[in-house]
């Protein structure tokens, strides 16, 4: 009977379908789409490459290898030119989409000619044919890849608004007019101030701070919070948490057994360089080339532990050129992705085929990083505790000696030696094109060099790293200020103005908000590569303050919140919540720098993740005791084959490459740990031990709840929560002995308070940690 109905139902849609094709109905869906009106002016790079790349570069793109019938269709010299199968045909002709064989073969019916050929599953809609059509009519012109031209200061645009507060606001401004958006209103001085100390510390602002900063103006509160949090050590770590992913910073060298390492000192370099606020071409520069500048400091030696930090195989017989290459390749990708933007690993085998990058531009690129003395790269390091690498003024006590790639720190003190892996040339190396990448297939040699697509390496530049850096920080390298403008806005909104904050190239996302992408860049240079500066504008900005809330109108008009018609609102990542809890709770070990340490962590799965003890690696998981246990999530024990476990429910990498921007997830295991993890449970009875070691006994849940969130409960959120607190006050007044078992969770002391006041306090504590607001920056 069953499946004589859905027979039934399959033939009756049939039916419908047939119905509705013989009508014509497909046909006017698809007229209606093609009616949608086209730009005024078809702009290349933003209407006619992306059409291209997808559908055309594979077969007829940068990669000469794939290339098919001696098509180009990315160079305009190429495209514009004689077919070399056709003779006398051309595939475009500027003016006349008639006689462009590439546009007749793109809207041919006849599969023996349509392009592309029906196999691919690619094809273009009426629209994208339209737009095509229209720009070899307007003349067929060729740009170069926007994120490979020059940012320039377009002008601002004029508005009178007196709710505009910085240019910021001129270009978003603009942007929502055309898309028929407004701004929405500015958000209340609490929810901004939760919001300034999140993205500038990744902790809550202290309750003592708001309350100072409130009883100010407004206008001069919002200066006086964004100066004191920018001044604030947290900045700094804070900074150094997104950098740690880009530099794929470990404190075990990868593969199989997974060894430790000892790089926490270049660890506290980052921390203390973006707290001295180090304008960020030299932040590129010391740790692209530190060892090689004159008279190198310690300290930019110490930063070049930045090309270090990849994975390093401790496996015996294993082939050393094979690995020795692939260390070589991971610094060239990092460049890449972390700091250029761009896929450059997509060159290694073959010509890239999107951007205009050949394999002989990719070994060059790499041919800067193949000098390095991999000599004692494979170290057995010092784990030494109680050591630190950057007071006030930085390095007290400390002394340094460079020996053949291996940094060796000694504190005055009599701890014991340090020693931290950083760069250091050898003699002068030949470096090849590899064929298909392979270690053992050298081909052509290469000098060291850049695209000239991007920038052309210039003749008065040392063909070495630190010539490297310096045409990485040249004004006119298009990429660098740029990418790093992107990044800083991404973390601040949720979204860069380039969504692929990792892939400046073809493939990659364009600019929603171009001439302010130029604009910020620009700026940033001409103020001394200045972070700080740069945050601090766009804090002060009106389209930083606004409300974050999706009204019914912007989910329907800009669901991805991307015309920035209200402030962005994302869930924190893994570190930032744990630090959260910890800071509000009262635990939270705010010490700056120093070795990593070993919070709680389920059991077993240290043991699932050893291949043995040899080298000095754990063969059991023995979390650290003390305030270690309450320290920023920043100094957490990152071990490549067994990230923290806590932290990669919330989508932390694993740190074996370099990664600028991470996935965002919304999973069960995500409410599990925020309802069972040690860490949390223990955080939450801590706070409640507190608030009633304090002598209060009245008006604890709306206290308690102040203290999280920064804001003061609304009244159905405090009556909703009040109840739940005397439900199980009853609860365990009944069962004193399940309120002692429950608040012994966690190894910190505890205070004289009632287990069964406590159990029903910490639960209360626990529910409002779980809400969707407390790790939401918003």
């Amino acid at each position: 009977m069953k499946n004589a109905v859905a027979l039934g139902l399959i033939l009756g849609l049939s039916i419908v379908l047939l119905y509705l094709y013989q009508d014509g109905y497909f046909d006017k869906v698809e007229d209606d789409y093609a009616s949608v009106a086209l730009p005024e002016t078809v702009d290349y790079n933003f209407h006619i490459k992306p059409i291209l790349s997808d559908n055309c570069y594979t077969c007829h793109g940068p990669d000469a290898n794939k290339r098919k019938a001696g098509l180009r269709l990315d160079i305009e010299k190429n495209a514009l030119s004689e077919l070399p199968e056709s003779p006398g045909h051309f595939a475009i002709v500027a003016g006349s989409p008639g006689k462009s064989e590439a546009y007749r073969a793109i809207i041919s019916d006849d599969p023996a000619e349509q392009m592309p050929p029906p196999e691919s599953n690619l094809s273009l809609t009426n629209y994208e044919k339209r737009l095509l059509r229209k720009w070899i009519e307007q003349g067929a012109a060729f740009e170069k890849h926007w994120a490979f031209i020059p940012p320039e200061k377009k002008k601002v645009p004029t508005d009178t608004s007196s709710y505009l507060k910085n240019e910021i606001d001129a270009f978003v401004g603009s942007k929502l007019k055309e898309k028929g958006l407004t701004f929405s209103p500015k958000a209340s001085n609490d929810i901004l101030l939760r919001r300034m100390a999140l993205d500038v510390t990744g902790l809550p602002p202290a309750p003592e701070l708001v309350d100072k900063l409130m009883s100010e103006a407004p206008d001069e509160m919002l200066q006086r919070a964004i100066d004191t949090l920018l001044a604030s050590p947290a900045y700094g770590e804070r900074m150094t948490q997104s950098w740690l992913d880009v530099a794929r910073y470990a404190d075990s060298h990868g593969y199989q057994d997974d060894s430790y390492r000892t790089m926490w000192p270049w660890r506290d370099w980052v921390i203390h360089a973006f707290n001295e606020n180090l304008s960020y071409d030299e932040f590129l520069t010391w740790q692209i080339a530190g060892d090689l500048m004159p008279n190198a400091t310690k300290e930019q030696i110490l930063a070049t532990g930045f090309n270090r930090n990849h994975p390093i195989t401790q496996e015996g017989g294993v082939i050393q050129e094979e690995y020795r290459t692939n260390y070589v390749l991971d610094r060239t990708n990092t460049l890449g992705k972390g700091i250029l933007g761009l896929t450059l690993e997509c060159a290694r085998c073959h010509d890239h085929k999107y951007d205009a990058i050949s394999q002989k531009d990719y070994f060059g690129f790499y041919a800067f990083f193949n000098q390095v003395n991999e000599k004692g790269i494979q170290m057995d390091a010092v784990q030494a505790k109680n050591q630190k690498f950057f007071a006030d003024p930085p390095y007290i006590g400390i002394s340094a000696k460079d020996t053949v790639g291996v940094l060796s720190f000694v504190n005055m003190n009599g701890s014991n030696p340090v020693n931290v892996m950083v760069m250091n040339d050898s003699a002068p190396k030949t470096t090849f094109v590899l064929d298909r990448g392979e270690y053992d297939r050298p081909t052509d040699s290469v000098l060291p060099g850049t695209p000239s697509i991007i920038l052309p390496f210039a003749n008065d530049l040392a063909k070495n790293r630190l010539g490297l850096a310096q045409w990485l920080t040249d004004r006119k390298n298009p990429l660098t200020a740029r990418v790093l403008v992107n990044r800083i806005w991404g973390t601040l909104f949720g979204r860069g103005l380039v969504e692929t904050s990792e892939d400046f190239g073809v493939q990659g996302s364009l600019p929603t908000h171009p001439e302010l992408l130029d604009w910020l860049a620009v700026d940033f240079m001409e103020n001394g590569w200045d972070i700080k500066y740069l945050i601090k504008k766009i804090m002060l900005s009106a389209t930083y303050q606004q409300r974050s809330e999706l009204t019914p109108e912007l989910e329907k008009a800009d669901p991805e919140n991307k015309w920035l018609a209200r402030a962005g609102r994302f869930r924190m990542s893994g570190e930032m919540i744990r630090d959260y809890i910890l800071a509000t709770s009262g635990l939270l070990n705010r010490e700056i720098g120093g070795p990593s340490v070993r919070p709680y962590q389920p059991e077993g799965l240290w043991e699932e993740t050893n291949a043995g003890s040899e080298r000095g690696v754990l063969t059991s998981y023995v979390p650290d005791s003390g305030d270690d246990l309450y320290r920023r999530s920043l100094y957490t024990f990152w071990k490549r084959t067994l990230p923290p476990p806590s932290m990669t429910i919330f989508d932390a990498p694993n740190r074996d490459f370099s990664e600028v921007r991470r996935q965002k997830t919304n999973t069960p295991l995500q409410a599990l740990v925020l309802q069972n993890d040690v860490q949390i449970l223990e955080a939450a009875r801590v706070l409640a031990e507190k608030m009633l070691n304090d002598g209060g006994k009245d008006n604890l849940v709306p206290q308690l709840f102040e203290r999280i969130l920064v804001r003061s409960p609304r009244k159905e959120e405090l009556l909703t929560l009040t109840a739940y607190y005397h439900d199980a006050l009853n609860t365990y007044g009944s069962k004193p002995k399940d309120a002692e078992k429950l608040v012994a969770v966690g190894d910190y002391p505890h205070l004289k308070t009632d287990p069964v006041s406590t159990a029903a306090l910490m639960l209360t504590a626990q529910v409002i940690y779980n809400l969707d607001e407390t790790i939401t920056k918003e």
